[in-house]
């Protein structure tokens, strides 16, 4: 609520936001569920929450593995791993002041742990006070110990969309850490990131299980750490990190009784997604080289092109069963019913689909598939996407209609400020990607934008959008959109680096791009 500056005080806060809520119709009332488990029901806080920390701590056990991977994993353990060292390497070095204020202006505000401690809190600290905490930090570093109340945390359980609420395995644990763990480990990963791209590459892959971030292979990621030559104080304090976790889940202000996580990276930990990157990208060194990856975190889609659907199919069932074969020895497994496979062609007429197989379970194929928030189509016209993204940013407009009631509501400035945060940040999230759709297509958005324009001015439905676009300082959508791709692309050319620059296209994909005259009519 922080722009909504000209609410009159005869409406509260909690008002307000109650009646955002019920016109948004996305936020619910918090109340403690109702727990199933076979015939039994646990209706009491204490008993939910130890129901569902029952659950988590089930999954991060060890026997939720399979027989044959226990047996790698028992041998794999056996072999120690030592990072000790007597070099002097410039990613084990003591943390300066500099570094930790700067780390605190860029942390943004979160949850805090156990303890209560916020960001804001620290940052109010005087100076004798962050010489002291700098002083910590750097005795836990080097002398690579690591205090027993930092490897508990406090899981908040968040239903998954569309999911029973009576059922404990639905829910998603968030951790909360302390605030003084976490500034150590925006520090580490600072510090990993960069020796890592002298290293190694730097990688990113998909979760292979809906409970990949609870079912990682500890041991898996410190013997990568091992294998990129990492050594001293960086990789002892993340096996410090990962060690003896202990947890506890929260409802309201209710305590379950604390549960030992015994694999997995904390789910919501600013170190957890670094780990798991770096464990999972040991598998993109098996794709065969005819095979592409495109990978964020725990999202990955493998692709081929080809002439020859037989070609094609024989490269990406290679491709599969290099992962089955990787997750088999990594502790994971690949379901058939939460893949899916596209297969996009504009060839018209009748042709046959490609049949990839997870052992004796044939990939669906599916007309559309979503990937990090993207709808491709077969057919690549986003139609799909636009329509759904639509459909949500005209829910989202009953936030504004709420905020602009003439008696009470916020000013044309406030609601400009949350309809730019709220909704045309939506509009804007993957315009590099579905901004390829036709004219036709990408026209759909702009009466959300028009609307959402009338709103905040107050503006009669008869109004010309010229005059909303000037009155509300704001520019079409296909403006827009070019003044983010000119945006995007100086970005990009700013890093030498940047993945975008590596990618070619082939040369008779390219000329068919060059033959199309409808392009430069466009651009």
């Amino acid at each position: 609520m922080t722009y909504i500056s000209s609410i009159t005080s005869a409406t509260s806060s909690a008002q307000l936001w109650k009646k955002v809520k019920a016109a948004n119709g996305i936020y619910k009332e918090f109340s403690f569920p109702v727990i199933r488990t076979g015939t039994t029901l646990y209706s009491t806080p204490i008993e939910v929450a130890n129901i569902i920390g029952q659950g988590f701590a089930r999954i991060s056990s060890a026997d939720s593995y399979s027989p044959t991977f226990l047996v790698t994993k028992r041998r794999a353990e056996q072999i120690p791993l030592n990072f000790k060292t007597r070099q002097l390497l410039p990613y084990n070095c003591a943390f300066r002041m500099f570094e930790l204020r700067k780390a605190l202006s860029e942390v943004k505000d979160t949850s805090p742990g156990p303890d209560g401690i916020t960001y804001s809190m620290i940052r109010h600290l005087d100076a004798d006070s962050l010489t002291n905490l700098l002083s910590l930090f750097n005795r836990i570093w080097k002398e690579q110990a690591y205090p027993s109340q930092w490897r508990e945390a406090i899981v908040i359980p968040i239903l998954k969309p569309e999911k029973d609420p009576s059922n404990p395995l639905n829910y998603r644990p968030t951790a909360l850490t302390r605030s003084f763990q976490k500034l150590l480990n925006e520090w580490s990963i600072h510090v990993l990131y960069i020796s890592w791209k002298r290293l190694a590459v730097f990688l990113l892959f998909k979760a292979v299980s809906g409970r990949a971030y609870d079912h990682t292979w500890r041991h898996g990621i410190l013997r990568s750490l091992h294998d990129s030559e990492f050594q001293g104080n960086l990789p002892i304090f993340i096996q410090n990190f990962l060690s003896s976790r202990i947890f506890r889940v929260r409802l309201e202000n209710i305590f379950s009784q604390p549960f030992m996580q015994d694999e997995g990276v904390p789910q919501g930990n600013v170190l957890s997604v670094t780990l798991f990157s770096l464990h999972f990208s040991k598998f993109l060194t098996i794709l065969p080289s005819t095979v592409s990856a495109t990978l964020y975190v725990d999202d990955l889609q493998i692709s081929c092109q080809g002439s020859g659907i037989n070609l094609i199919e024989q490269q990406l069932q290679n491709a599969v069963n290099k992962l089955l074969i990787w997750c088999n020895d990594n502790g994971h497994t690949l379901s058939p019913t939460k893949s899916s496979c596209v297969h996009f062609c504009r060839k018209r007429g009748m042709h046959p689909d490609p049949v990839i197989r997870i052992h004796d379970t044939v990939i669906p194929v599916v007309e559309k598939v979503p990937f990090l928030g993207i709808i491709l189509d077969r057919k690549l016209t986003f139609l799909p996407h636009v329509l759904q993204l639509r459909k949500r940013c005209e829910k989202l407009l009953n936030i504004i209609k709420v905020l602009s009631t003439t008696s009470w509501g916020a000013d044309r400035t406030a609601l400009l400020r949350i309809y730019q945060s709220v909704i045309l940040s939506r509009i804007d999230y993957g315009y590099e990607v579905y901004g390829s759709a036709c004219s036709s297509v990408l026209r759909r958005l702009d009466p959300i934008h028009h609307s959402a324009l009338r709103i905040c001015s107050g503006a009669f439905r008869t109004s010309p959008v010229h005059s909303l676009y000037a009155v509300c300082h704001q520019m079409p959508l296909h403006l827009r959109r070019r003044k983010l791709g000119a945006q995007y692309y100086f970005r990009i050319q700013s890093h030498p680096n940047h993945p975008v620059l590596t990618l070619s296209i082939p040369v008779g994909l390219g000329r068919l791009y060059a033959a199309r005259t409808s392009l430069s009519v466009r651009e």
